[in-house]
């Protein structure tokens, strides 16, 4: 393929993926912020179901596998997030508020 076609072709799926934020391509949960535990790295959220799990909804406890994913949220906040089984601990590995 011409170089220069190629280049257009790159750029115009690269402004595509841009133009969808993360949260939108559902493989974010939506859930509550109901308690933060930044000292012990922990958040208890009320969540929708998480897909990817295979997870009812339901109110739990996970691990935030950066603690200053805490930094972001407060209890009360409405966020979209990204949870793992990592290691057999239920991680949150992303997490933004609710747009």
């Amino acid at each position: 393929m011409n170089y220069r076609l190629n280049r257009a072709l790159s750029a115009i799926a690269l402004g595509g993926a841009l133009a969808f934020p993360a949260w939108a391509s559902g493989d974010f949960a939506d859930g509550e912020v109901r308690k933060v535990d930044k000292s012990a790295g922990k958040i208890t959220l009320k969540h929708g179901e998480i897909k990817n799990l295979d997870m009812p909804p339901m109110t739990m406890v996970f691990v935030v596998a950066d603690k200053a994913l805490l930094e972001q949220v407060k209890a009360g906040d409405k966020v979209q997030f990204r949870a793992a089984n990592q290691d057999g601990r239920m991680t949150v590995t992303e997490i933004q508020a609710s747009r």
